[in-house]
């Protein structure tokens, strides 16, 4: 006798053959045929109430279509919930807007939109599980703060009524973790929601959720090791969880894992500004009223570089140090072409670039270099052009991280928005004693965008931020 199945979903569509009607089905599991037959089907009548959209139930028993497909052949059908509103056809839902703010019809509408949400929920695990074997305890901390810390972004500010005290919104975990590390738990991490009161694009969301970890006794080159391993545990997981979509967005990919590059910033800015035919000394004379910008730029231009000569002046007239200097000229000269410049072998992909030794000057948290106190021990990987990841080792002088909170403080008074706060405890924290320590931190959205081929940091956040919708 054969074996009774009861099965249940989402109508996909409903279409009727003279006495037999199909009809799709689609769960969490994938898509099944119900095939539905008069004299079969008890109320075989009642399928004409069914709509696409709606969610039923079908008692039967397996069988296989002419077309060799698996189907249940239905005994009984039950309609469990209505849809009172049809569902999209995936050419007559493609308005963006209209697909992040109705998520919930996008998941069913395109099901390759399904996949990348599967997909950002197996790279949390693999981030996971990678940490987890290595020993490191995965920890809360706060959301909400009394003081502005852990980078340099502008916040958003609540304010809590009973204790009459304005708060702000989580710029990053870093200055709670490492608090943790004083007090003895030497490897913990934290994904955390995190808020920026900043612009909207592509690569920017103001909630967005990163990964932090800080680990006692390792060295910011540990963590560039780690990564490497990090990324590449975090890709093996995702072709086994998800093989079919994995082999679909690599077989896109325009970058490789199998090496990485590691180049100091200044040795890649001198290298780039060789490359663009432009002197040495552009940083440090650019802001100058008597620059040869045209000539600059044409020299750039016919070594294939387009570079923003307007704001790159602009930042450099405000930089107030040679290591401000180095960092805003890295940004306009070395960033927007490390994809180009930084290729396998082969020359047919990029690859991954570590940018090491910052200058101290915009690295308030980070420990100096021995061998050169103006660096410090700090890395950013970059890929496809895309900044991933920021670590350094950790400052663990309460003295010195006492002049960097009054240097940002400083900044502050004069006008500039992005800059911490003085944080006091945490000073007095750091004079408990911070072993020597490693910290890394990693936009999640990010990852989930590089490995999944997405353009926009919307098409890996469920229900990205969108103004509020406006009657037509």
């Amino acid at each position: 006798e054969p074996t009774p199945f009861r099965v249940a979903g989402r109508v996909l569509f409903v279409r009727s053959f003279g006495g037999v009607t199909f009809v799709r089905l689609r769960d969490r599991t994938g898509e099944l045929q119900l095939y539905c037959e008069q004299g079969g089907l008890a109320d075989f009548e009642r399928l004409e109430d069914i709509d696409l959209g709606d969610f039923v139930e079908a008692h039967g028993v397996a069988m296989a279509t002419q077309k060799g497909e698996l189907s249940i052949r239905a005994e009984r059908l039950r309609l469990l919930t209505k849809a009172y509103r049809p569902l999209p056809t995936k050419t007559s839902f493609k308005d963006v807007e209209s697909r992040y703010r109705m998520r919930y019809v996008d998941l069913v509408a395109n099901p390759h939109v399904a996949g990348v949400f599967r997909a950002r929920s197996a790279i949390v695990a693999a981030l996971r599980e990678f940490l987890d074997a290595r020993g490191f305890l995965e920890v809360e901390t706060p959301t909400m703060h009394t003081l502005v810390g852990g980078a340099a972004a502008k916040p958003f500010k609540t304010h809590h009524n009973a204790l009459d005290l304005e708060l702000f919104m989580r710029i990053a975990p870093e200055l709670f973790l490492k608090r943790l590390v004083v007090g003895g738990f030497e490897r913990v991490y934290e994904i955390a929601r995190c808020y920026r009161n900043e612009g909207l694009s592509t690569r920017h969301n103001p909630e967005f959720t990163m990964l932090e970890y800080y680990q006692a006794y390792a060295t910011y080159e540990t963590l560039m090791d780690a990564t490497e391993a990090m990324l590449r545990h975090v890709d093996a997981r995702l072709a086994e969880r998800l093989p079919a979509e994995h082999a679909a967005w690599a077989s896109q990919r325009a970058f490789s894992l199998e090496r990485f590059a590691r180049v100091p910033m200044a040795e890649g800015l001198a290298r780039a500004l060789e490359k663009a035919g432009l002197p040495a000394d552009v940083p440090q004379r650019v802001a100058a009223d008597d620059a040869p910008i045209k000539e600059w730029a044409k020299a750039a231009k016919a070594s294939g570089r387009e570079i923003d000569w307007t704001n790159f002046r602009a930042g450099a007239k405000k930089c107030e140090s040679p290591g401000e200097l180095v960092f805003c000229a890295y940004e306009y000269v070395v960033e927007p072409f490390l994809t180009k410049d930084y290729r396998t072998e082969a020359g047919d992909k990029s690859v991954p670039v570590f940018i090491i030794d910052y200058p101290f000057e915009v690295s308030p948290l980070a420990r100096k270099k021995d061998s050169d106190p103006s660096l410090v021990d700090r890395f950013e990987l970059f890929i496809e052009g895309r900044e991933l990841c920021n670590a350094f080792s950790e400052l663990n002088d309460p003295e010195d991280q006492d002049a960097r909170f009054r240097a940002q403080v400083a900044k502050k008074s004069r006008g500039e928005e992005e800059t911490m706060d003085y944080d006091a405890d945490y000073v007095r924290a750091l004079e408990h004693g911070l072993p020597p320590t490693a910290g890394f931190g990693m936009g999640i959205d990010r990852l989930t965008m590089l490995l999944t081929g997405a353009t926009s940091i919307r098409d890996v956040i469920l229900f990205p931020l969108l103004r509020p919708e406006t009657d037509a």
